[in-house]
């Protein structure tokens, strides 16, 4: 098994590609600490190596966040042995039903059709994007009385430096130009 390893806009970010399916269609998963990762053995592995802070497990890569205080080139041998013995071992990536990503609200009328359009921009557009630097976007509401659309970022663009310049500038911009009725874009809490 060759692991690939690439370098993410968030420094404290890496992303781990192992050439095999990760989370394939049942993910993504976002864990930011070690107790919500416990339907992921590999997320467990991956937090008990000491510098990690998060795993996100993609499609068909891994991204792991680290303390600042710790240097990649001292974790990042430690992290390809976890996931190579991992994979080898035969082990699943994550057991039973994922996380919850989307709110559930159901919109109605006009509002079912713009929402439909922001869903399909960010799936089409924005998310492969935003996965090639490791990370995956998630849409939560859009507010049809003042235009405004909450999403939030995971993976290596949670916590980010540029997610708040990615969120306002890229995808704000994007979607007022595609979707008149989109004023504003605002990172969900």
């Amino acid at each position: 098994m060759f692991i690939q390893t690439e370098p993410t806009p968030n420094p404290d970010t890496m992303k781990f590609i192992p050439g095999i399916p990760v989370a394939g269609l049942s993910g993504p998963f976002d864990y930011p600490t070690l107790e919500s990762a416990s339907n992921s053995p590999l997320a467990i592995t991956l937090f008990g190596l000491e510098g990690v802070t998060r795993v996100f497990l993609g499609s068909d890569f891994i991204s792991l966040a680290k303390d600042p205080e710790i240097e990649w080139a001292q974790l990042r041998p430690s992290v390809l042995a976890a996931i190579m013995d991992h994979y080898t071992a035969g082990l699943p990536v994550v057991e039973g039903v994922g996380d919850a990503q989307e709110d559930d609200t159901v919109y109605e009328g006009e509002a079912a059709d713009i929402v439909a359009e922001i869903k399909e921009l960010i799936e089409t557009r924005v998310r492969p994007a935003v996965a090639a630097d490791g990370g995956d976007i998630i849409f939560h509401r859009f507010e049809p009385d003042t235009g405004v659309v909450h999403l939030s970022m995971r993976g290596a663009c949670a916590g980010c430096p540029a997610s708040s310049y990615t969120l306002k500038q890229g995808i704000e911009n994007m979607l007022r130009a595609y979707v008149p009725e989109v004023t504003s874009v605002e990172a969900a809490l």
